[in-house]
């Protein structure tokens, strides 16, 4: 889902989920390494780097504060995140019925 269409709790959630998945997959943590979500990112910490990148764009965008950069020499792996848990089309129709103000 493109940054621009998360409601505000879905954006800043995003975000704050990115952030534990990076510190797991790079610092070898066990609190939720096994977790699909975690799983479908290891081998691909380029591409979870460039999805940080849009979410904090929007984020800014927005007018919010950002102060928790990732470390770009650990952007490994591939670019493009292709495994998912739940198709996009599924994604869309999860954040519809959840009533919120994303634009989907």
């Amino acid at each position: 889902m493109p940054p621009n269409k998360l409601c505000r709790n879905h954006l800043l959630g995003e975000h704050r989920e990115l952030h534990a998945m990076w510190t797991v997959i790079t610092e070898k943590k066990k609190g939720y390494s096994f977790h699909p979500e975690t799983l479908r990112w290891k081998g691909k910490l380029h591409a979870l780097y460039l999805r940080h990148e849009k979410l904090t764009s929007e984020m800014i965008r927005r007018g919010y504060s950002h102060h928790s950069p990732l470390d770009k020499r650990k952007a490994t792996g591939k670019s493009i995140q292709d495994a998912f848990i739940d198709l996009p089309s599924k994604q869309i129709q999860l954040l519809r019925q959840k009533g919120c103000e994303c634009k989907v």
